[in-house]
């Protein structure tokens, strides 16, 4: 996995990130129904390409490169993967 999104989403979901991934890997998006029942925003492992375009757009900044996750939020890494599983 490339990137994750870590705990300063949670509750806040902006969107910001969605908009600027090249190959659509974030998600919920606003239009889908899972958006309003998803506690934080999530990043596809498979489909991310490591651009890093969405982490200067988080203003919680809760986007990290997998080896720069702070180890407080580890388990975000399995957390975004099952979502994915799931969906």
């Amino acid at each position: 996995m490339a990137h994750v999104i870590a705990e300063p989403c949670v509750g806040t979901k902006d969107t910001a990130c969605v908009d600027v991934c090249p190959v659509d890997c974030i998600h919920p998006t606003k239009d889908e129904a899972e958006f309003d029942e998803a506690k934080l925003l999530y990043i596809n492992p498979d489909e991310c390409i490591d651009c890093a375009a969405c982490e200067p757009e988080c203003p919680v900044d809760a986007i990290f490169e997998e080896d720069e996750l702070p180890e407080q939020w580890a388990e975000y890494v399995e957390i975004n993967a099952k979502w994915f599983e799931d969906h």
